[in-house]
């Protein structure tokens, strides 16, 4: 009988401020786990700020650095009027464990202003309206620093308010006038300051939210047949390594290697994840585990650690990192099935369980059970993490998260993170929503997501709006059209068109995308009654003529062109950003993405609009209902916009008009300059 695992404390009563603060975000079960951001991002505050009667009230973001210091601060506007919801942006500028909170406080000089302007206006207490101004003014230069012009400003506009030899609406137009609005927007002054909780804020590198993958199963590069003899030849990682400049060239920053370990021979699957092997087979990478070591050792046939340290030497050279897929289960043959039968389910028959995810059957691996010896396999997990950080891989793509316990995961990412908080985990976890964000909410940086599944507009709209809103504070979707599992019925039927609109759709929707080698190539063919490449990858050798695939498909060029468009662009390196904007055509999508000037590293506003067919068949026509006030435009605004993916430019309004061809221009990646 297994011991109940403690049960977590609700949030006890705790009291209210003078002005209330409430409904703060983001939050992650209101602060059981940390909001996530990355180095740079602005990450938007929001809280709900009011008070009793009619004085005005104001808020301020507070952002707090890992030492628990205040860092920097921001005033936050009310940007529902009615509501009382206010927000700023923080922006942190270090990784590590951050935290903020919202400050409400009773606005004395705003609610003079209100006033004053009402009455004197009026001609009711007139004088004494003018004299509660100084006072105000005065407690300002009393009890705030101020720089020497702005106490300067103050001073006048006491002066100022007290001379009665002046008309009174100029002794009020100089208590009210912009300049002093300004120097107390910089350091008001504040009355019944009322803080609400400190909220954590892990803040981590800006890989981990912006980042462009590219699958590679390193025995394919480089394999040949043997003229003589018929049998495959596997290519090595040395092999594998001359392939890293062209993926380098089309703008990818991670290569990310499905497993080079051992591989089991014990019911090894075949062709087309067949239960039949041929002689020569190389069998799943994922069926881990052989006489010649298990995760923490490379397949003889790649290599040595020398080669792979050669591999991730020439990818740093090149401008990109190194992932390795973590897949937490062995083959019939892994040591640890001899060394350690209780980490493994045994049956009634007294056989060991083998994986399943009905209808699918995986005989050729054996699902880790962490209930019998969770400290045995918590300890040899992270020593194998351990071998793989040492040799310079910076990032893990975890298989099937979902199916191993949280705590695990909750443990196993924070061990790592406090020594190496560079490393960042993706989590391939294709499964319910609950799952996929807890996943995220307890460490992992990265997420797979339902992207490789919406196509329709409805569909789209509906995700993208997700996943870049109240979602981006826990879950960093990472967008892949197919993967090495899966091809959808939409890849299936609408050939190279359909692999170039996905590929800009995953390119502009998400900051961090990838793809599966062979996607230049609009692999698209099925194995039958299965949505996965036929004569999969995962099953044997599959080299490939890539110089073919740039020529034939024109995949490459795009692949090229939609990198560097990301590269040049900080807005679509943010996730919360988005807008999507109605078409009048159902096939037709449009979505922008701004990131406001300060914001920027250059300190210039940034814009993208993307225009995207959905149908990879026929041309579509289409006006675009664009939200000029998202996009900070006024309703009549002209404007240029420039397409990335043509270099054509276009003069644009509130309505242009836009036609597509999914043989041709199947989107536009458009700049936008206003005029």
């Amino acid at each position: 009988m297994s011991t109940p695992a403690p049960a977590p404390l609700p949030t006890p009563e705790s009291p209210i401020g003078r002005i209330p603060v409430i409904e703060v975000g983001p939050t992650v079960e209101n602060g059981r786990w940390p909001t996530k951001a990355v180095v740079g991002e602005a990450v938007p505050i929001r809280a709900t700020v009011f008070r009793e009667g009619h004085d005005a009230v104001a808020a301020t973001a507070v952002l707090i650095d890992p030492a628990g210091r205040d860092h920097s601060w921001a005033p936050m506007q009310d940007i529902s009027p009615g509501n009382d919801i206010y927000e700023a942006h923080l922006i942190p500028d270090a990784p590590g464990r951050w935290a903020f909170r919202v400050e409400g406080w009773s606005d004395p000089y705003a609610t003079w202003r209100h006033d004053a302007t009402v009455k004197v206006d009026a001609g009711v207490d007139t004088e004494l309206m003018l004299a509660e101004g100084a006072l105000v003014l005065e407690r300002a230069l009393a009890e705030v620093a101020h720089t020497p012009d702005g106490a300067r400003t103050l001073r006048d506009a006491v002066t100022a308010l007290r001379d009665v030899s002046r008309p009174p609406r100029a002794r009020l137009a100089a208590g009210a006038s912009v300049e002093v609005r300004a120097v107390l927007a910089a350091a008001p002054l504040r009355d019944f300051v009322s803080p609400s909780a400190t909220y954590p804020l892990i803040v981590h590198r800006e890989r981990a939210l912006f980042g462009s993958w590219y699958e590679l199963f390193p025995r394919s590069e480089g394999a040949y047949q043997d003229p003589d003899t018929g049998a495959w030849v596997s290519g090595t990682l040395r092999t594998a390594a001359q392939r890293l400049p062209a993926i380098a060239e089309m703008g990818f920053d991670v290569v990310y290697l499905t497993p080079i370990h051992p591989i089991g021979t014990t019911n090894r699957k075949g062709r087309n994840n067949t239960l039949e092997t041929l002689p020569g087979d190389p069998g799943s990478p994922y069926g881990i585990g052989a006489a010649e070591g298990g995760h923490d050792a490379i397949h003889p046939d790649l290599g040595d650690f020398t080669d792979f340290d050669a591999f991730v030497a020439r990818a740093r050279d090149l401008g990109m990192e190194v992932a390795l897929d973590l897949a937490l289960q062995a083959s019939p043959d892994h040591p640890w099935v001899r060394e350690h039968p209780e980490w493994f389910t045994t049956r009634a028959d007294g056989s060991i369980a083998y994986a399943e995810n009905p209808p699918k059957k995986y005989q050729d691996i054996y699902p880790l059970n962490f209930d019998n010896d969770p400290e045995g396999i918590y300890t040899a997990v992270r020593e194998l993490v351990q071998v793989w950080i040492d040799h310079g891989v910076t990032a893990f793509r975890v298989d099937n998260p979902h199916t191993k316990p949280l705590p695990f995961w909750q443990w196993l990412l924070a061990d790592v993170a406090a020594d190496h908080p560079e490393v960042l985990f993706l989590s391939e976890a294709f499964t319910r929503p609950a799952m996929m964000r807890t996943l995220a909410a307890i460490g992992f940086h990265q997420s797979y997501t339902y992207f490789t599944w919406r196509h329709s507009k409805e569909e789209l709209t509906e995700y993208f709006t997700e996943v870049s809103g109240d979602a981006a504070a826990v879950m960093r979707p990472s967008f892949w059209p197919t993967t090495h599992d899966i091809l959808t019925p939409y890849m299936q039927t609408g050939g190279a068109s359909a692999f170039a609109i996905r590929a800009v759709l995953a390119a502009t929707g998400s900051p961090t995308w990838g793809i599966y080698s062979g996607y230049e190539l609009a692999e698209h063919v099925a194995r039958p009654g299965a949505q996965e490449q036929i004569d999969n990858e995962k099953y044997e050798y599959k080299p490939r003529d890539w110089d073919a695939a740039a020529r034939q498909f024109g995949l490459t060029d795009l692949l090229r062109r939609l990198n560097a468009t990301r590269r040049a662009h900080p807005a679509l390196q943010r996730l919360r950003n988005l807008s999507v904007h109605p078409t009048t055509d159902e096939a037709i999508f449009c979505f922008s993405r701004r990131e406001r000037a300060e914001h920027t590293p250059d300190g210039q506003e940034d814009i993208v609009i993307v225009v995207v067919t959905l149908d990879p068949f026929t041309t579509r026509e289409s006006l675009i209902h664009l939200d000029m006030a998202a996009l900070g435009l006024a309703a009549d605004a002209d404007f240029i916009v420039h397409d990335h993916l043509t270099g054509e430019s276009y003069s644009w309004g509130a309505t242009p008009f836009v036609r597509l061809d999914p043989y041709g221009r199947c989107a536009h990646v458009l700049h936008l300059k206003a005029t």
